[in-house]
């Protein structure tokens, strides 16, 4: 009885994604970005808020194209450098809120200087470097700097999503950050429609300014983001034809695409491009865990190779000691001589001399290290329960750490524990990729490794989940965000400089350059972009949208 109540709840519940008739001819069904009931579409607090609050709903001064590394204009007519310490921003005419109120530069200096008053808006820091905004007419928002930081401003450009100033400006500091802004108002191309414990509803916004200003208009006049926990059940989904877009990375693409005829970007292996730095971050402050020479020795420890081939059957790509993303924006500013001499490799008898001469030897014989003073070392290592692909890796992980006596076990808590322990940094090892992602600026990744404010706070969602500290790169990372990124021969010297530290001390542990899964069916919607017609980053993460996925909406076709 018990067994077919379960049964019963489980087909409920995936039925019930579909239990809202869609015209399905009329409707795009995506997966990959929504790991909890959608709750929360406050621009405000991106990091709670459902996938397309920015991009579908709220837009950005520009778009930004990581397979070119070009700033498309958006809300932005054009941008430019007027001098080392001015940038202005000309909007594009014609733009419109959801309620017909115009968009205008008041809109843009108000999303930046309610951060100023209200310093719990989680990019208040930009007055830390902006000095003050001029808004000369309804187009032109001024933005004069007295200590520019150009990678951070260039990853403002395309991440901040401006909000309505009428809509927000009487709110005080609490509801702003606590809303949860259901039915949001936006300008972008879609608004909610809908929404259960299983997806999100989004609705084409059929006055859209930008169909009149620019020619565009999204094809689906719905886009459904389903809520699914396990990759199994998206690789049932997508075999079914329910769902028309995957960014989730699922096992056996070259059977999928010879039974299912299913598309990918590539044709051949690693069929998926790298969007991410998939690795180890070590809590710097739990013992062994906090010795730099134990982290080298994990690192050493561990070979990827049967990863990528055993778990991902080449669907990934390796990563090397640095991290660095394989692509032309980041590779620009790679400094090879400091990997060439502080890389480290799989070398697993190195890894057992690094702990015998630490003291860390089996003293009882149960084939496990102790410490020095005898005690029993326990390690765990996390990810979410459901990321089987992930699951899979901690376990290879795992028996490798065995070899070299290093007692470890895989922990796998449901996605929502996983990302309260990664930002509180109440972990051991937690296998991560938030924050790496591919970028217009390496500094992005640094900061993310180093980020030296989770120090002082007791959650951190933007990096050094471990909680690593050194004092000198906090100055490095102030330096490298000081540079402009034309200077390229500093660039990479202060990469470099960042890099050496990283790779000496390891308080994270590149492994492979996670896939920028992207799964496609063309049952009802064709015209997908590939590596032959590649008009679009294939992305649908929060956050991310702007990043091409809406360009997919654009361009896709009704398939005959």
């Amino acid at each position: 009885m018990k067994r077919f109540l379960l049964v019963f709840v489980v087909v409920f519940l995936f039925s019930s994604l579909f239990s809202q008739v869609l015209e399905r001819n009329e409707t795009m069904y995506y997966g990959g970005s929504l790991w909890s009931p959608p709750s929360n579409w406050n621009p405000f607090t991106p990091w709670n808020a459902v996938p397309g609050t920015t991009g579908l709903v709220y837009e950005t001064m520009f778009f930004y194209d990581p397979l070119t590394g070009n700033f498309d204009p958006w809300l932005a007519e054009k941008g430019e450098w007027l001098d080392s310490k001015t940038y202005r921003v000309v909007l594009r005419e014609g733009i419109y809120w959801h309620d017909n109120v115009p968009l205008t530069s008041e809109d843009v200096r108000f999303t930046f200087e309610i951060a100023k008053k209200y310093k719990g808006i989680h990019y208040s820091s930009v007055w830390e470097w902006l000095d003050h905004i001029e808004t000369p007419d309804n187009r032109t928002v001024i933005f004069v700097f007295k200590d520019p930081r150009y990678h951070e401003w260039n990853e403002l450009l395309y991440t901040l999503p401006i909000v309505p100033k009428h809509i927000w400006e009487e709110k005080d500091e609490t509801t702003i950050l606590q809303s949860s802004n259901e039915y949001p108002l936006g300008s972008g191309p879609y608004v909610a429609h809908s929404w259960d414990q299983n997806k999100m509803i989004f609705e084409r916004f059929e006055n859209w300014w930008g169909t009149k200003v620019m020619g565009v208009k999204p094809a689906p006049k719905y886009v459904v983001i389903v809520r699914v926990l396990s990759n199994n059940v998206a690789l049932g989904m997508l075999m079914k034809g329910e769902q028309d877009f995957s960014n989730f990375m699922l096992p056996g693409v070259p059977i999928l695409k010879k039974v299912y005829n299913l598309n990918t970007w590539y044709d051949e292996p690693p069929y998926h491009l790298s969007s991410t730095v998939v690795g180890l971050f070590l809590n710097a402050r739990k013992y062994p865990l906090s010795l730099p020479e134990f982290r080298r020795a994990i690192a050493m420890s561990i070979n990827a190779d049967p990863i990528v081939q055993r778990v991902y059957e080449g669907a990934v790509l390796k990563a090397d000691p640095l991290g660095f993303l394989p692509n032309s924006v980041w590779m620009k500013y790679y400094p090879k001589e400091v990997v060439e001499k502080h890389g480290f490799k799989y070398d697993p008898e190195e890894a057992k001399s690094i702990l015998d001469k630490l003291g860390f030897r089996d003293v009882n014989g149960d084939g496990f290290r102790e410490t020095p003073d005898g005690k029993p070392i326990k390690l765990t290592i996390e990810c979410p329960y459901g990321w089987t692909d992930w699951m899979q890796a901690i376990q290879v992980i795992v028996d490798q750490l065995k070899v070299v006596g290093i007692n470890a076990e895989p922990y796998f808590p449901d996605s929502s524990k996983y990302y309260e322990n990664m930002y509180k940094g109440e972990f051991d090892i937690e296998m991560n990729a938030n924050g790496t992602g591919i970028s217009s600026t390496p500094w992005t990744y640094f900061n993310t490794i180093f980020y030296p404010d989770a120090l002082e706070s007791e959650f951190s969602y933007t990096g050094n989940y471990g909680r690593y500290q050194n004092p000198e790169v906090e100055s490095l990372l102030e330096e490298l965000n000081r540079t402009p990124l034309d200077n390229v021969e500093k660039v990479t010297e202060l990469c470099g400089k960042l890099g050496e530290i990283l790779l000496k001390d390891l308080p994270f542990i590149p492994l492979w350059y996670g896939a920028m899964a992207f799964i496609t069916q063309d049952n009802v919607w064709t015209n997908w972009p590939n590596e032959h017609n590649p008009y679009a980053w294939p992305c649908g993460w929060a956050n991310w949208w702007q990043t091409g996925a809406l360009k997919i909406l654009f361009n896709l076709k009704p398939a005959k």
